[in-house]
């Protein structure tokens, strides 16, 4: 089913904070529309997107693969982005996000088997003096988790299982 359908009120609000002429400005809210019931964004709605917004697949496509709270790919409930940035690789993340794989017994991209946390490494959350720390991408929306151990994470996803 098209974006259209299924969110006709939600992307005419959308649509009228924009002046026609600039309509493309409403790309992200409209990826973020999108995004919002599978956790993912399909190739159905970026070309649907572009269309509603006259530009092309690929502009669109750009934008989901430059941004870390876009994703084009399903995971698990919960996207745990640990940031592996320099500044943040100083203050231990790389050794961290190996413990973590080590933990879950999966790697960096995996998805723990009951489906509940996919992995990732990302750059830049703007929190390097508070690493290690990631943010956590679900239903509940986007939450940080700054000045992390993996003790303390390993008790997070417990409870995120429990969810």
């Amino acid at each position: 089913m098209s974006l259209e359908k299924k969110y006709p009120k939600e992307i005419k609000q959308i649509l009228a904070k924009y002046p026609p002429e600039f309509k493309r400005s409403a790309v992200m809210p409209l990826l973020y529309l999108a995004q919002r019931e599978e956790g993912y964004i399909t190739k159905e709605a970026m070309r649907d997107i572009a269309r509603m917004l006259d530009i092309t697949d690929t502009e669109v496509a750009s934008i989901v693969g430059f941004y870390t709270l876009y994703h084009d790919q399903k995971a698990g409930k919960y996207r745990m982005q640990v940031c592996t940035d320099l500044p943040c690789a100083l203050r231990g993340a790389d050794e961290f996000l190996n413990n973590l794989c080590e933990n879950l017994g999966i790697k960096v991209g995996e998805t723990t088997e009951d489906g509940v946390v996919t992995l990732e490494s990302v750059m830049c959350l703007a929190a390097c003096d508070r690493a290690p720390m990631f943010q956590t991408q679900g239903p509940d929306g986007i939450k940080y988790h700054e000045y992390m151990t993996v003790d303390r994470t390993m008790e997070l996803i417990e409870a995120l299982r429990k969810e």
